[in-house]
């Protein structure tokens, strides 16, 4: 072979051999992450990665001409500034809360149990009567602000009549953070208990919707507090215990999972830094409380966009090309890291269905056709909760069932009013359950 031929031959063979290294550093510099959990914003992995490195480069040129030894240091500097990308914030470090809506105002609330939590009221309002029990609404999230889908909806039942109370849990949208290892299930139920209290206008009716749900199916098992609630909605919840969590999963129709055009607008994820912390973070290999990532700064750096197809799930697939915008990027607000957290404590939490057996306070169950929850989660509480009395199937929605589009939002306030004045339902009690073997096997 021709000199000619040699000499690209080499220097693709030393360009593969360099990518290979700084391939080789970036896997170590991550699998410092892991082991150190972070530490220090990331810099003890990168430091320790770097050293290391050095180190390996002077051996490798030790024999070399001064040209020679500086070689092995290419792919070094190139992986440093890398990792170098991952340790530096590119959002500010203390938390940037939501803008103030223009439509209600937020009142900040301290709870008995340390929290202070996001309020808001809307009074009834219309020429319907006024009803005298109080109504709460418990968002999803967990840990996430309330949407502006949300807040019409509410608005929808203060037009019925209703005096709707909403609070943003620990940690959401306009709540103060917690410290990491106080966010929990538990922590969760408590607040719930210590808002209805502090309330102080007699027993609630309480609408817990999907992590809200939990919540709230976990205060029915609570006397404590459920000895506070009039009338409880149980819609669309997850996992409400670590058995729950556990079971086989089966889900209802097609969601718009995979049909939805995908989200627009930045992307945090998009940044080697918040990929990285929230890639670890999902994958469980560093902890919620991590020292990569501090709380404010995930918060301040999560999008709407990082949800990605998440929020397409919430949608039927007939509905794939017409999700509405939930949230304006000044109100989105979601704490991955805390929501993390508070999932695990649930998936941690040993069986609560002796206890919600003995649950007194009428309920009622709303599961959406298209619902992206497990539908065991769904099931198990019908089961094992005595004191619900009625089922609402919910046709041509998924598991944001108000939604803004045709006439979710009526359909679902209407389920939600009749049951809450012991009115006739608008649709049949199904399922039933008698009727929760053949409801699970319609859903295979």
């Amino acid at each position: 072979m021709p000199p000619s031929a040699i000499r690209p031959l080499r220097l693709v063979g030393r360009l593969l051999a360099a990518t290979a290294a700084v391939v080789g550093l970036i896997a170590f510099f991550l699998a410092l992450i892991v082991v150190t959990d972070g530490a220090g914003s990331g810099f003890v992995a990168w430091s320790a990665t770097v050293g290391i490195a050095v180190v390996a480069a002077l051996w490798r040129g030790r024999r070399r001409s001064w040209r020679g030894r500086l070689v092995p240091f290419l792919p070094v500097l190139v992986a440093a500034a890398l990792a170098l990308s991952v340790c530096v914030p590119t959002v500010p470090t203390t938390r940037h809360y939501p803008a103030a809506l223009p439509f209600v105002t937020a009142e900040q609330w301290h709870l008995s149990t340390g929290s202070r939590v996001a309020v808001y009221h809307y009074p009834p309002t219309g020429n319907n009567p006024r009803r005298p029990a109080p109504f709460v609404y418990l968002n999803g999230g967990p840990v996430r602000g309330i949407s502006v889908l949300d807040h019409r909806f509410l608005q929808r039942l203060a037009g019925q009549g209703y005096d709707v109370y909403a609070y943003e849990q620990a940690g959401g949208g306009r709540s103060d953070l917690l410290p990491m290892n106080q966010y929990s299930i538990t922590r969760s139920v408590d607040d719930l208990g210590a808002f209805v209290s502090k309330l102080g206008k007699g027993r609630a009716d309480v609408l817990g919707f999907s992590s809200g749900a939990v919540v709230l199916t976990r205060a029915l098992a609570d006397p404590a507090i459920a000895d506070h609630l009039r009338r409880a909605v149980i819609a669309e919840p997850g996992p409400m215990d670590g058995p729950t969590a556990r079971m086989a999963e089966q889900k209802g129709r097609p969601s718009a999972r995979d049909l939805a055009p995908a989200m627009t607008g930045p992307r945090s994820t998009h940044v080697p830094r918040y990929a990285v912390a929230f890639g670890l973070m999902r994958l469980g290999l560093i902890s919620p409380d991590n020292g990569l990532l501090g709380q404010a700064e995930g918060d301040n750096a999560f999008t709407a966009a990082d949800l990605g197809s998440d929020t397409a799930s919430a949608y039927c697939a007939r509905d794939a090309h017409r999700i509405p915008v939930e949230d304006p990027a000044e109100n989105f607000s979601f704490s991955a890291a805390a929501s993390l957290r508070v999932q695990q404590t649930i998936k941690d939490s040993p069986s609560i269905a002796q206890r919600l057996r003995r649950s007194r306070t009428p309920a009622m169950l709303m599961i959406a056709e298209c619902s992206s929850q497990v539908r065991q989660w769904q099931t198990t509480i019908l089961a094992d909760n005595p004191a619900i009395e009625r089922t609402q199937y919910m046709p041509g929605v998924g598991h944001h069932m108000w939604n803004g589009l045709g006439d979710n939002d009526q359909r679902a306030a209407a389920a939600i009013t009749a049951f809450l004045q012991d009115n006739p339902a608008p649709l049949p009690d199904y399922p039933t359950r008698a009727d929760i073997p053949a409801f699970l096997r319609a859903h295979k």
